[in-house]
């Protein structure tokens, strides 16, 4: 698994054209020199299975005639690609070439001539100067999933030589240039067949892929292109949908995504942009889902909290309630009335969100007599961070605003409510909410891929995550 796991971002599904992403992906140099040492690894592995078979002939040698020779046993001793490069090529794919690559064997020999005389010994086979040119390719398969393959390999055996050991040394260096060709051939026909097989062994970790994303038993994330990806001298950059969308059921918000573009960076190797558009399209799978809606009881306000949810509380502020309902406890249901809209600026993220809270007194058969509806706006700042593969959040309130919706009970004031409601929802409702922004949504990965010295930055209208990346077995 090496460079084309980082690649598969290029692929994730069938191309979807005319929107623009919620999330764009950068694949820098220094991603792909990770790639290109991890792809070296995994191709030297592989031509180090290199399988020899028996070569045998018959060669014509000055001045003794034929010669009949057997080359037999011949296994791989050291093997070595010091040299190498990955690179991009403006608006096609990706070049891989290794140069001053070399490989020593060891094997047997025995000849035959003049009918009777035969001799044996072994020798050792040194290539040298060994260059490898292949390109390579990334589609979608069947599923929708990417796959790599090559799409083109040349493989230049530069020198070969053969020192024997043992035998007539006369009569072996007369015909060692037959020999060279012969084995120099029969290795060179091995490796573009190994190195498209290395290339390929990356296809079951592509699978793994997360194009739709579960989320929680309400959203999921999809991350399919929506335009090929744009091919430059320094970069790979693609656009992914980035669109939450409620559990099987696709349906489209009323908004869409503004364009963005990710800065000129390098210093990590991969970056993600999720724009304020993939934020928001959460906000409203989980508006629509009616998640976005919370109980509360007086167990869940603190117990030193001189502030209880019953009508003596309230009361207190509303007098006929305690009148009307007395001695009993209460119940809120805060609910939102539209999705919150999520902006970013600069170092800066705020949620302004709209809900409807209803109070009820909770009568002794359990059964529930409405009080009254507020209006509620609420302006809320918001810390987003990366833990481990996904991002998450921790919201603070800032303020409240308050109006009577309907009241059940007659008029009242309602900002003489604002501070029992400003607690409520600090103690109640934001630590239900911190505690699902604190699972986070996944991020585009692939297979056993670990993030490494993670930053954020936020930015207008999107948030920047640079990172660089490890893959484990």
């Amino acid at each position: 698994m090496f460079v084309w796991c980082l690649l598969s971002l290029l692929a994730l599904l069938p191309v979807t054209t005319g929107i623009n992403p919620g999330v764009e992906v950068k694949l820098t140099q220094k991603g792909l020199e990770y790639g290109r040492q991890m792809g070296i690894a995994s191709i030297q592995k592989k031509l180090s299975s290199i399988k020899l078979p028996d070569i045998s002939g018959t060669e014509h040698v000055d001045p003794i005639g034929k010669v009949q020779y057997s080359f037999t046993g011949m296994q791989i001793v050291n093997l070595g690609l010091p040299t190498s490069a990955l690179g991009l090529v403006p608006g096609t794919g990706v070049s891989l070439s290794i140069d001053n690559a070399f490989i020593n064997l060891h094997g047997n020999w025995r000849v035959k001539y003049l009918r009777i005389i035969k001799d044996s010994g072994s020798f050792d086979l040194a290539v040298s100067a060994l260059t490898i040119r292949t390109t390579i390719a990334v589609m979608s398969d069947e599923t929708g999933r990417p796959s790599v393959s090559m799409t083109s390999c040349t493989a230049d055996v530069g020198s070969v030589k053969v020192k024997f050991h043992g035998g007539a040394s006369w009569l072996y260096n007369l015909f060692s240039s037959y020999i060279n060709k012969a084995l120099g051939s029969a290795l060179q026909k091995q490796i573009c067949p190994l190195v498209a097989e290395s290339i390929a062994d990356v296809n079951p970790h592509l699978k793994t892929l997360n194009v739709e994303a579960k989320v929680d038993k309400y959203a999921e994330i999809e991350y399919s292109m929506v335009g090929s990806p744009v091919i430059s001298n320094a970069s790979i950059d693609i656009g992914l949908k980035g669109e939450f969308y409620n559990t099987g059921q696709h349906k489209e918000p009323p908004f869409s995504p503004a364009p963005f573009s990710l800065p000129s960076q390098n210093t990590n190797m991969l970056y993600f942009g999720v724009s304020a558009f993939t934020i928001n399209s959460a906000g409203f799978v989980y508006h629509s889902a009616g998640a976005l809606s919370l109980n509360i009881t007086d167990d869940m306000i603190p117990s030193s909290s001189p502030i209880r949810l019953n009508t003596k509380t309230f009361g207190t502020f509303i007098p006929q309630i305690a009148k009307m309902y007395p001695g009993l406890m209460m119940k809120l249901l805060v609910k939102t009335v539209k999705q919150p809209i999520v902006t970013f600026q600069p170092n800066n993220v705020t949620v302004q969100t709209s809900g409807l809270v209803t109070a009820y007194a909770i009568q002794p058969n359990s059964t529930l007599s409405p009080l009254f509806d507020l209006n509620l706006d609420g302006s809320i700042s918001a810390r987003v961070y990366v833990t481990e593969l996904k991002l998450a959040g921790y919201l603070t309130l800032n303020k409240i605003d308050m109006s009577l919706a309907k009241s059940y009970v007659g008029p009242f004031q309602v900002t003489s409510l604002e501070n029992i409601f400003t607690m409520v929802l600090k103690v109640a409702v934001m630590p239900k909410v911190n505690a699902c922004l604190k699972e986070g949504y996944p991020l585009p990965t692939i297979g056993k891929m670990h993030l490494v010295e993670t930053q954020l930055q936020v930015l207008k209208d999107y948030l920047l995550v640079g990172t660089d990346v490890q893959f484990t077995e």
